[in-house]
């Protein structure tokens, strides 16, 4: 149909009806509901929390405010919203504002309609049009967000008391879709004031203009808790107009944050090795920030985004990358001497207590330490070899010592297995590949888990660790 009705009175005789944003919303809701389909793709942990209150929300037709800390998919949520449109719906063609054709609020589109009747033209607006988004910050004024006299308008000759001579903000020009306003408290309170009626009235005031300008829209907020006490407040009375206040959280499992980092981390495409990433990196790195957000040394009232973990997910295979290409290995494998590099990637997602200074790499390091402990004893556990740890710390009873590090080729590696009685059988555990890098990889990762429950002393020399008794 969109490449066909080209006109309002093609529009009627399809007998095509165009139902308000929240009705539209609800039937399409159902209509996934029934199906089963994923609502919110790519949204990991909510499914039994989120999801199901906003669906509430949403069949109830109510506008939303999304209440929590940073990196919690607020602004994400948001947006995937308008899948839940159809995909395209008609507005009048060459009008300022996205309007209802058989309803046109403003003046402008009321003209057109009174003016060519059944031949006003209409376009076709996809559902990815039908989305405005503003990141609230105190400089932000009424004109921007509701509309204001264009000056132009009235040196052309229009009278200041012409409806036309109005140039729209960004509200109304959402008019028959969603907007988003990023971090709400930051909102100067007097702008605040000035969304009350657009969200329940509907009535506008532009510098002495009262407009009656029923807008279809849906007004959906994020806020962070943090904000109500420092930066801003959100006003009484908007807090009233919005029908559902979510709290969102951070990933419930650990399986949950790795999902997340497998979506949302950037590919490192290659042509001259092949990237693996073994499992144990993945929850290591997940563990990580799992533990800074229970950490006495990091803010809580901040959090810790699970951009911390995609982050560091991304630095690891960075670093993996980097020194097979410089030591021309066909396989680039993340150690856990590369654990190294995600402090770059960690301060910068991370908020801490007050600490003097220069002690951020130190709490960085006991929450490195700390994952690395965690997800290997859960291991050695899942795979029975708790025994075998024994025999490996005896080998080195005799004055040995093992070097290992970021730098050294894999194949350096092959030497210790065959030293070091029962690492072999453990390995295999671990991993069914036998590649060198692989080896290499989980080489590291039993050293460095003895070390940490006490089996092996560690010294760092130059780059390296030397694991000794």
């Amino acid at each position: 149909m969109a490449k066909t009705v080209k006109t309002l009175g093609q529009l009627k005789k399809s007998g095509y009806k165009v139902l308000p944003i929240r009705e539209e919303l609800r039937k399409n809701l159902i209509a996934k509901i029934k199906s089963a389909e994923n609502i919110f793709p790519g949204i990991e942990g909510y499914e039994n929390t989120v999801v199901p209150q906003l669906q509430n929300a949403i069949l109830s037709g109510q506008d939303i405010i999304l209440l929590g800390e940073r990196g919690q998919a607020k602004s994400r949520i948001i947006r995937s919203l308008t899948t839940l449109f159809d995909e395209w719906t008609p507005v009048l063609d060459g009008i300022e504002l996205p309007e209802n054709p058989f309803n046109p609020i403003s003046a402008q589109g009321k003209a057109m309609v009174r003016e060519l009747g059944d031949r006003a033209p209409i376009r076709w607006m996809h559902r990815d049009e039908r989305y405005g988004e503003k990141l609230a910050t105190p400089d932000i004024t009424i004109a921007d967000l509701i509309g204001e006299i264009d000056p132009i308008k009235v040196a052309e000759g229009l009278y200041l008391s012409d409806e036309m001579t109005i140039h729209y903000g960004l509200i109304p020009r959402t008019n028959r879709g969603i907007f988003g306003l990023n971090e709400l408290p930051d909102l100067a309170e007097r702008i605040q004031v000035g969304l009350l009626n657009v969200m329940e009235e509907h009535d506008v005031q532009i510098r002495g203009h009262k407009v009656r300008l029923p807008l279809d829209v849906i007004v959906v907020a994020t806020a962070n808790p943090e904000d109500y006490t420092n930066r801003g407040r959100i006003i009484t009375p908007l807090k009233d107009r919005y029908g559902a206040q979510i709290r969102t959280h951070y990933p419930p499992t650990i399986e949950h944050e790795i999902k997340i980092m497998h979506s949302e981390a950037n590919d490192i495409d290659m042509d001259e090795c092949r990237l693996i990433v073994p499992q144990y990196m993945e929850q290591i790195i997940a563990e990580i920030t799992r533990l800074a957000r229970r950490s006495p040394d990091v803010s809580q009232r901040s959090g810790v985004s699970v951009r911390a973990s995609v982050a560091g997910y991304e630095a690891i295979q960075a670093n993996a990358v980097r020194r097979a290409i410089r030591l021309g290995e066909s396989c680039a494998v993340p150690r856990i001497s590369d654990l190294h590099y995600l402090v770059p990637s960690l301060q910068g997602k991370i908020e801490f207590e007050t600490v003097e200074e220069g002690k951020e790499d130190q709490i960085i390091a006991k929450l490195i330490n700390g994952a690395v402990a965690s997800v290997f004893n859960n291991l050695m556990e899942n795979i029975g070899k708790d025994s075998q740890l024994d025999g490996i710390s005896a080998a080195f009873s005799e004055d040995r010592s093992v070097d290992v590090g970021e730098a050294k080729k894999a194949e350096e590696y092959g030497s210790i297995v065959d030293s070091l009685d029962g690492m072999k059988e453990i390995i295999d555990s671990i991993t069914d590949d036998n590649t060198v890098e692989m080896q290499a990889s989980c080489i590291e990762l039993v050293l460095e888990g003895m070390h940490l429950n006490k089996l092996l002393n560690k010294d760092r020399l130059q780059g390296e660790a030397l694991y000794r008794m």
